[in-house]
């Protein structure tokens, strides 16, 4: 299901090469798996927000709040508007900081998760995606090795 997401991220995010270009610690200049050039999927690190809802209509319902506000524009939303969805419709205790999840490993997150984060673009937010553990969408906010 991991893979649907990815493909529809890099469909639906018409900023998203430019988002992945910026001056991130190098990241995007590593050697990588992708062999796209763009940096995706080839860093150690993310700093990422999110948004975890048990049921799918809630998610898309907090998802629909971005879409309406910036995404549908081909903006980027801007951290401390996802901060303030997450505090209101997250059910994962990160949600009371804003979804902050600061940074993590590659390995750490579960399946789906660590798929998306590792290749949404820095700047970007995901469509929403399913896991283990209910349904997200995520605002990557960094990336380094």
């Amino acid at each position: 299901m991991g893979k649907d997401s990815k493909s529809k991220d890099s469909g639906s995010k018409g900023k998203g090469k430019q988002a992945a270009g910026g001056s991130e610690d190098g990241a995007s200049k590593g050697k990588g798996k992708a062999g796209k050039g763009d940096g995706l999927g080839t860093c150690t690190y993310v700093k990422a927000r999110h948004v975890l809802c048990e049921k799918q209509s809630k998610i898309n319902e907090a998802y629909k709040i971005l879409q309406e506000g910036w995404l549908n524009n081909g903006d980027k939303v801007p951290p401390a508007e996802f901060a303030k969805v997450a505090a209101a419709y997250s059910e994962c205790p990160s949600g009371k900081k804003g979804g902050d999840l600061g940074w993590f490993p590659r390995g750490k997150m579960a399946g789906p998760f660590q798929e998306v984060a590792f290749n949404t673009p820095v700047g970007a937010t995901s469509a929403p995606f399913k896991s283990t553990h209910g349904y997200h969408f995520i605002l990557s906010e960094g990336r380094k090795n």
